[in-house]
C-alpha cells in the first residue's frame, strides 16, 4: 500500500494532466500483478466495497476520540477520509502495511457485522498516509481528478498501446484485469471479447459555438433529452451501458430481450410520455425518465407507466460485421434497413432534420422547446464511427440555455480541491411579492458555471454572511442573486417549492441585482412542460 498511497499524494498535489498521466504511467509499469490492477480499479471506481460507508468511518472516530472534536474537524477539513486518516489513534506497534491485494481481499471479506473490528486492524497498520489512501479505495470516493478516461489514457501510454483498444477491451474484463496487461505489457494475444457483450468507445462531438457548416456536407438530427446507451447482443446475452461505460441492465429490464441478433448499437434512452386517457405518446422529459435511474429494482408500475424504449443514432457492429470504419451514410442506410427487425415498442429511429440551409436549421433549432429535445447534432455525411472527440465529425447544437434569477440560500463546503471552499450553491425563488412577506423556496442547487477567482469571493461572501449552521452546510443572509442557466424546469414533489431544475449552472453573479428583484416562482411554473 506505501506505493498506492505515494501515487495518490502525488495525484492529489498536482493539477497538470500530463504530470498525472506520467504518475500512473510510472506506477503501472513498476507495480506487479495484481496489485497495479486493483489499484487501477480503485482509481476508475471499479470496485465496490459495501460493508465499508462513510457513517461506518464515522462511528469508528466517534468512538476512539471526543465526537464533538470530530465533528469539528471534519467541517474544517472538508473530508471523511482526510480527517480520519488524521486523527486516528497511533498504535504502539509500528506499522506494517498490507499489500493493496492483501487490502482487497480483506475489505471484500467484510460484511456489516465484521468491518467495526476487522477495519481498525488495517488502519492500524499503516501511516496517515496509507489510512487516508485505504479510507478513499474502501469508500470508492477517490476525489483525485482522475476520470476513467485519463487512466485508461494512462494505462495506454505506460505501454504503448492504442487508447481505443485499451477502451475495446477493458470493459469485457473484470478487476485485476490481468489479461489486459499481459497483453499490453507482456506482448500476449489481446484478450478476446467476441462473445461477450462488451462495451465499445461512443463517438463525441464538439459543441458547435459560432461556427457555421455546409448542409450538403453534413446531416442534422436531434439532440434527445434522454440518457445516451449502447445496446449490445452478443453470445445469447443483452446488455445496456451508459455513456460512461456502466452496466445499466437491470434497471432497464424491459430491453434485455428485445435485440435477439448480433449487434452494437448507438441511442437515446427514452421513457414513453401519455396523452389522455392513457395512450402512450412520444417522449416523455428527462425528469419521467429520472425516476427510473439508478434503480436496482423496477416495479411493475412504474414498468407500466414509464416504459423505456431507444431511439437509434447509429450502428456499430451487426452481425458479425464491424461498420465503424465506414461512412455515415452507409451505417445510415444498414440502421433504416434493420429497424424491421426490432420491435416497434422498443425502438425507433432519430429523425434528420431537413432543412433549406444553415440559416433556416437554426430557425427549426429556436422553435425547439418541447418533446424531450436538447437541440441539434451535426454529423459529417463521410464520417466514421471513430472514438472520441473528434475534430471536424460530429458537432453538438444545443439550444440556448433558459435563464432566472434566483437567491442563494445555503452553501455547502465541496470535496477535493474544493474542500476548503464553499462552492456547493442552494438557491431559491420568491414565493409571490417578497416586499409582502413571500417565502423563499429552494429550486436548485449548482457547483459549476464560475472561475477560481469568483469562487474565493463566493467564499467570502459565505463566510461572512452565516446566519446559521447545519454540521457542513451554511445559510445565509439572503442578500446574493445568481443568474442560473438551466436546461428545463419539471414538476416534482420530492421539492418544497414544486419544481425540480434540468441541469442548473451559475451563469452569472448579480453582486449589483436587488434580491427582491430575483424571480418568482410563477415564471418557472410557466415553463413547466411535463
Amino acid at each position: 500500500m506505501e506505493e498506492f498511497a505515494a501515487l495518490i499524494d502525488a495525484l492529489v498535489f498536482t493539477r497538470s494532466r500530463n504530470e498525472k498521466l506520467r504518475l500512473i504511467a510510472e506506477y503501472l509499469r513498476q507495480t506487479p500483478d495484481p496489485d497495479r490492477g486493483w489499484a487501477l480499479a480503485a482509481l476508475t471506481d471499479g470496485l465496490d466495497f459495501p460493508a465499508v460507508k462513510s457513517s461506518t468511518i464515522r462511528k469508528l472516530m466517534q468512538e476512539r476520540i471526543d465526537p464533538l472534536l470530530w465533528t469539528l474537524s471534519r467541517d474544517f477539513v472538508g473530508d471523511t477520509a482526510e480527517t480520519a486518516s488524521l486523527l486516528w489513534p497511533q498504535p504502539d506497534a509500528p506499522p506494517t502495511p498490507p499489500s493493496v491485494s492483501e487490502t482487497v481481499a480483506a475489505l471484500s471479506a467484510m460484511n456489516r457485522a465484521s468491518v467495526m473490528s476487522e477495519l481498525p486492524q488495517l488502519l492500524d497498520r499503516l501511516d496517515p498516509s496509507g489510512r487516508y489512501a485505504l479510507l478513499k479505495l474502501a469508500t470508492g470516493a477517490m476525489r483525485v481528478g482522475i476520470s476513467a478516461r485519463l487512466a485508461k489514457t494512462a494505462f495506454a501510454q505506460a505501454f504503448a498501446v492504442p487508447v481505443e483498444e485499451v477502451e475495446e477491451y477493458w470493459h469485457g474484463l473484470a478487476p485485476p484485469y490481468e489479461p489486459l496487461f499481459a497483453w499490453a505489457a507482456k506482448g500476449e494475444p489481446p484478450p478476446d471479447i467476441a462473445s461477450l457483450p462488451t462495451f465499445r468507445p461512443f463517438m463525441l462531438a464538439h459543441p458547435l459555438e459560432d461556427s457555421v457548416v455546409d448542409l450538403a456536407d453534413y446531416v442534422a438530427e436531434w439532440k434527445w433529452d434522454g440518457i445516451r446507451v449502447q445496446i449490445v447482443h452478443a453470445g445469447d446475452e443483452t446488455k445496456i451501458f451508459s455513456r460512461g461505460g456502466d452496466d445499466i441492465s437491470a434497471t432497464f429490464p424491459e430491453l434485455l430481450d428485445v435485440l435477439d441478433f448480433p449487434a452494437v448499437l448507438d441511442g437515446e434512452l427514452l421513457v414513453r410520455g401519455s396523452h389522455q386517457g392513457g395512450e402512450q405518446g412520444g417522449a416523455a422529459s428527462f425528469n419521467a425518465l429520472q425516476q427510473r435511474l439508478g434503480r436496482k429494482t423496477v416495479s411493475k408500475a412504474m414498468l407500466a407507466e414509464s416504459p423505456a424504449f431507444i431511439r437509434l443514432y447509429d450502428v456499430l457492429l451487426l452481425d458479425g460485421d464491424d461498420l465503424r470504419e465506414r461512412r455515415w451514410t452507409e451505417r445510415r442506410d444498414q440502421l433504416e434497413k434493420l429497424i424491421a427487425r426490432l420491435p416497434a415498442e422498443r425502438f425507433d429511429l432519430s429523425q434528420i432534420v431537413e432543412a433549406r440551409d444553415f440559416d433556416h436549421l437554426a430557425q427549426i433549432r429556436e422553435g425547439a422547446r418541447d418533446d424531450a429535445i436538447e437541440g441539434l447534432m451535426l454529423k459529417r455525411r463521410d464520417s466514421p464511427y471513430v472514438a472520441g472527440r473528434k475534430t471536424g465529425l460530429w458537432y453538438k447544437w444545443k439550444r440556448d440555455p433558459l435563464l432566472v434569477d434566483c437567491v442563494l440560500m445555503y452553501a455547502q463546503r465541496g470535496s477535493g480541491k474544493r474542500s476548503s471552499f464553499y462552492s456547493d450553491y442552494t438557491f431559491g425563488c420568491w414565493d409571490g411579492d417578497p416586499e409582502q412577506g413571500a417565502e423563499l423556496l429552494p429550486v436548485g442547487k449548482a457547483y459549476s458555471g464560475f472561475t477560481d477567482a469568483e469562487l474565493k469571493k463566493l467564499d467570502r461572501h459565505v463566510r461572512s454572511n452565516t446566519v446559521n449552521r447545519f454540521g457542513p452546510v451554511r445559510e445565509t443572509t439572503r442578500s446574493l442573486v445568481f443568474e442560473v442557466a438551466f436546461d428545463s424546469v419539471h414538476s416534482s414533489k420530492r421539492h418544497k417549492s414544486g419544481l425540480a431544475m434540468r441541469f442548473p449552472r451559475i451563469h452569472r453573479i448579480r453582486w449589483d441585482k436587488p434580491v427582491e428583484e430575483a424571480d418568482r416562482l410563477s415564471a418557472l411554473k410557466a415553463l413547466i412542460r411535463d
